[in-house]
Parts: C-alpha cells; structure tokens; sequence
C-alpha cells in the first residue's frame, strides 16, 4: 500500500523547513557565526543533497506516468546539483563563486517542472492550486539566488532566500490531493477525503 501522494509531500516539506530554518539562522546571525561549528556549515547543503537522493525512489515508485518522471528526475537532478555545489563550496574543493549560479537554475528548474506537471487548472482541487503556486513561486523568486549569487554578503538577500525556502515549505505543508481550494472543488476531482 502506497501512502497519499500528500504525505510524500509533507516529507519534503518537512526537509525544506529545515534548510530554511538554517538559512533563516545564517542570515540573523552572519556567515562568520554559524560557521564556527564546522559541522554547521554542511548541515543545510547536506540536508538539500540528501532530499535531492531521496526524489529518486519518489520518482521510481511514487509516480503514475512520464511526465511526473520526468518532473521528479528533474527535481532530482538540479537539487543534487545545486546542494553539491554548495557542499563543494563550504568545503573549499570548489572556489568559484559561480557555481552558486546552480541554485537560481534549481529554482526555474524547478518552477517549470512544477508547472508543467500539473494537468490540471488552478481550482481544480487544492493540489492542483498549490502545483501551481509553488512553480510560479520557484520562477518568479529564482531572482533572489540570482542576485546573491552576484551579492553574497547581503544579509537582505540571504534573509529573502531563507524567506522563500520557508514558504515553499508551509506550501507544501498545506497540500492535501482531494481538498477544496477556497471551498471550490471540481465535481470530477472525486470524493474529498479528510
């Protein structure tokens, strides 16, 4: 028995509010601060690596035809890039700041996947909606990595990645695959559960 694909989507979210939870202490506390624990400056690449591994068992046995395969290996790829891009930075094996450029094609990766994978119109069911708001989140906030990319001492934009990260979470904490969207739900998404 396969959990709801909600329930997959809690899990992640879970993850993603731990990355923004550390890039949100980063960012109140400075670079230099957090960076004190050694261990600390591995914890939210790793934690995005990891959750760039895990996508592809979601993909290999969550998934119910091509193109949400498609979208979950993408997801993959651009995660496991961009989290070891970052792990190689932190770690010194990789000097230049370009490769942070990684994050901001994660995020339009990511956005484009988000929004081609969903069939259905935005008030479908709150799934459809919230596929939806999640890639238009992730194309339109792919500025933020962009320019921290090119400015990556600013606590503005590191707090504005860290904001960003944490709304994709309570997004897809909010996901349920048979709910209503502000109390519509089409006759033909089926019977709401819960």
């Amino acid at each position: 028995m396969l959990p709801h694909a909600e329930m997959v989507h809690w899990g992640f979210a879970a993850g993603i509010l731990l990355v923004g939870l550390c890039l949100l202490a980063e960012a109140i506390v400075g670079q230099e601060v957090w960076r004190m624990r050694p261990w600390r400056r591995y914890l939210w690449p790793g934690i995005a690596f990891g959750m760039g591994v895990l996508l592809w068992p979601v993909m290999a046995f969550f998934t119910n035809s091509s193109i949400h395969m498609y979208a979950h290996g993408s997801w993959a790829e651009v995660l496991m890039l961009a989290g070891g891009a970052e792990l190689g930075l932190v770690h010194g094996r990789l000097r230049s700041r370009w490769w942070r450029l990684t994050w901001p094609l994660a995020f339009a990766v990511t956005g484009i996947a988000f929004i081609v994978h969903e069939q259905n119109p935005w008030f479908f069911a709150r799934s459809a909606f919230l596929h939806h708001l999640l890639g238009w989140t992730f194309v339109i906030a792919a500025v933020v990595p962009l320019l921290l990319a090119w400015r990556p001492r600013s606590a503005v934009l590191q707090g504005a990645f860290a904001a960003v990260v944490l709304l994709v979470s309570v997004q897809l904490l909010a996901d349920r695959d048979v709910a209503p969207v502000f109390g519509h739900l089409s006759p033909i998404a089926g019977a709401q559960h819960r």
